[in-house]
């Protein structure tokens, strides 16, 4: 027996090739060494000149465009937004290449029902809601979404290879009770406009629920992790169960969408943009915030703004690090993400179903990936890109940052192709290149007990001419609550002018 596995080795290595296809790519994000600067009180500046604004903006995510959509709308002009990365749109950002836009994050917003009406009024200003629908367009092409689970692709996400009699039961049972939450009124988005009853399910974990109410699946269970790892990048048993029963109940379950385009929500972006962009300063960073008899002192590199109120639209956790006696943000956490762009020069080859949008592998640590030219209308697309996800889920947020930045771009490459092989084997032969974006704060994580802790209640409340702006008020990343966000601080800050005016 010993001979003849000998003998079979050294065919198999005979016939492997020697010499692999080099595949190009690195690290895209440049900011977190600023960033470390920053949090380590090293950055000195000495401004040239100083402006006078009534308003300024810190931070060009969605919820700092989102403030300034709603001042412009409301016809106020005089305001600045100021973003440090060299492209606004935190993590809507996207990249582009010879083949396709792509998206560095975000990717897709769920059709809006009655209760965002703030999204439908967006929408429906760049042209993507018309007349109550949708233009169809923008909405997901089919098919959607597939799942490589035992040697094959199946379609959607929920596992149905293999699933026995008793799995299903657990996914009828969660889908009763996922409808009467919905019917409850609890879960909303925004999530402030809820009832906000039923604190008690942020006492527990997702999976201590998911115990506690009897399931027993082990496809259930994995589906619902895969769902908190998507939009929390933590596990069940690292998010709240009020958090993740809203990812179910939030949203109609018959909704049709979603919406998403080649550079995912970077769409949006460009869109704001084409309106906004004389008021927004990028590749500048907000070093100090300091208060003073007639407001606040926004220091840059080369400018001190003068504000009589600041929207403070990055995340949280920096509002200490840069706001004079600001205090941490206590019990905030946040998820490290990487996202990898790959360009394929051909397709790898399929067993079964065709690609998806979103392409999915079962009990993998990634997310999977979405297909940035999915969305094409022609009939023949040789090379493409796609979108891989890997939220650091498994290990705490200081160690999954201290991975992010100790790891060469190599052992991401090797990880990502490793990954991707268990559906596609020959995708080595497929990539020209894999560019990489670490994201050491992507998103904030709805852990056990931050939705209704006294601490994000109050920050999340607008005080005086400091206004925090971000999804982390809500502790949800989604769209909606970055959107509702900037424009509640954006309509404070108008009250606030008016009544200094008056």
């Amino acid at each position: 027996m010993g001979s003849r596995r000998s003998f079979l080795a050294a065919g198999l290595a005979g016939l492997t090739r020697k010499s692999p296809r080099p595949i190009g790519g690195g690290f895209v994000d440049t900011s977190a060494a600023i960033g470390h600067r920053l949090r380590d009180g090293a950055v000195n500046v000495a401004p040239r000149q100083s402006v006078r604004i009534p308003v300024v903006i810190v931070g060009g995510g969605i919820a700092g465009l989102s403030a300034a959509w709603r001042l412009h709308k409301r016809s106020f002009r005089d305001f600045i937004l100021l973003e440090m990365e060299a492209q606004a749109g935190g993590n809507a950002r996207w990249g582009e290449n010879e083949v396709s836009r792509y998206p560095w994050a975000a990717h897709y917003v769920p059709v809006t029902g009655h209760g965002a009406p703030l999204v439908g009024e967006l929408f429906e200003e760049l042209g993507l809601l018309r007349g109550g629908e949708w233009e169809e367009r923008h909405l997901c092409h089919a098919p959607q979404e597939r799942l490589y689970i035992h040697g094959r692709w199946q379609e959607g996400l929920e596992p149905e290879v293999a699933a026995t009699a008793a799995d299903h039961e657990d996914y009828r049972c969660l889908a009763g009770l996922m409808q009467a939450f919905r019917a409850s009124g609890e879960f909303a988005i925004p999530a402030e406009t809820g009832r906000r009853r039923m604190a008690h399910l942020d006492q527990l974990s997702m999976g201590e629920w998911l115990r506690r109410q009897g399931f027993k699946s082990p496809y259930l269970r994995w589906y619902v992790d895969y769902c908190c790892r998507d939009d929390y990048g933590a596990t069940i048993d690292d998010t709240s169960a009020w958090a993740g029963i809203h990812y179910f109940a939030s949203r109609s379950a018959e909704e049709h969408g979603p919406l998403t385009w080649p550079e995912g929500n970077g769409w949006i972006v460009r869109r704001l943009l084409e309106k906004l962009r004389p008021f927004v300063r990028v590749a500048t960073m907000v070093t100090r915030v300091l208060r003073d008899r007639s407001g606040f002192r926004v220091l840059t590199a080369d400018t001190e703004y003068r504000a009589a109120v600041v929207i403070f639209a990055a995340p949280a956790f920096l509002a200490c690090y840069i706001v004079e006696g600001f205090p941490r943000a206590e019990g905030f956490q946040y998820s490290p993400w990487l996202t990898a762009n790959l360009t394929l020069d051909r397709w790898p080859r399929e067993r079964g179903l065709p690609p998806a949008w979103d392409n999915v592998i079962y009990n993998s640590p990634s997310l999977g990936y979405v297909v940035a030219t999915h969305q094409s209308l022609r009939t023949r697309i040789d090379k493409t890109v796609w979108t891989w996800y890997r939220p650091l889920a498994e290990l705490s947020p200081p160690d999954g940052r201290r991975l992010l930045l100790d790891k060469p771009w190599a052992y991401w490459r090797d990880q990502i192709l490793a990954d991707l092989e268990r559906a596609h084997p020959d995708i080595r032969d497929c990539v020209l290149r894999i560019d990489v974006m670490r994201i050491g704060h992507a998103m904030i994580r709805p852990s056990v007990g931050f939705q209704f802790s006294p601490s994000r209640r109050r920050l999340s409340a607008p005080s005086g001419n400091l206004l925090l702006a971000c999804s982390d008020l809500s502790g949800l990343s989604l769209f909606e609550e970055a959107q509702y966000r900037g424009v509640r601080a954006a309509d404070a800050a108008l009250g606030r002018i008016s009544r200094a005016g008056a």
